[in-house]
């Protein structure tokens, strides 16, 4: 199996489809029990050179259930933001969780609208805002980058294809409905691929696929892997002079 076959089969569903695909390889192997590994590991967040913010993250398929969690930590303070997101096969949100000690939310579909609850220290019982935006629409939460990384995948797998073997992608842009669940508001956001670029990350040059993620307030660059699962390996933020980096 080709590896953009790999990356479609999970990222029609937005992640790689890790039993799935193992189960396809070999008909007669039994298909394993419990949940999948997808990717893991963390994402150093660097203000002007100097890092303030580590996020641990893990990406997992678990009986048809993609799991994406991350947790935010200080550069020498404790852990801090917490998240979990809940997606079906088909790409649909099933739960959204966030939490920082203080507060919490959770987004869940409810017919044709995504109802988000909000929790806080001083409230009796959580307030309700629902969002008239279907289950497909893309969680973007501020300050986790693994949500990049999945919106990533997911412009992959709907851009390039396999033909006679060689991976193609157009270089077009496709726009997505985005909740952010932190600041209770929807956006849109455009995903574009730029094309291959050679770059320096931790002193060492790697040949990339760039992709530009903007919206109304905000343009930011995003690297992929696509010898390693398309996995997202740095992030520029040049307005705020912030750069993200695979650990």
């Amino acid at each position: 199996m080709t590896l953009m076959a790999r990356m479609r089969c999970g990222m029609v569903a937005v992640l790689v489809c890790a039993a799935g695909l193992q189960a396809g390889d070999r008909k007669d192997k039994p298909k394993p029990a419990g949940a999948q590994m997808v990717d893991s590991g963390s994402f150093g967040v660097f203000v002007k050179g100097q890092r303030v913010v580590t996020e641990t993250f893990s990406v997992q398929q678990d009986n048809g259930v993609s799991i994406v969690k991350s947790q935010l930590k200080e550069t020498g303070g404790s852990a801090g933001q917490k998240s979990s997101l809940q997606m079906t096969g088909s790409g649909e949100l099933v739960r959204y969780e966030w939490s920082d000690g203080s507060g919490a939310l959770v987004v869940t579909p409810n017919n044709e609208f995504l109802l988000e609850k909000i929790t806080t220290a001083s409230s009796s019982k959580p307030a309700e805002k629902p969002f008239l935006m279907p289950s497909t629409a893309v969680i973007l939460d501020n300050n986790f980058f693994v949500h990049r990384q999945v919106l990533a995948w997911r412009y992959l797998a709907t851009n390039c294809r396999t033909e006679s073997g060689t991976q193609k992608c157009q270089q077009g842009a496709l726009d997505f409905a985005v909740l952010v669940p932190q600041d209770q508001t929807s956006m849109s956001v455009r995903m574009e691929l730029v094309g291959r670029e050679k770059i320096s990350i931790r002193g060492t040059e790697r040949e990339l696929l760039r992709l530009n993620l903007k919206g109304e307030a905000f343009n930011w660059a995003l690297w992929v892997d696509d010898k390693d699962q398309f996995k997202l390996m740095r992030v520029l933020i040049a307005d705020d002079n912030t750069e993200v980096v695979r650990d």
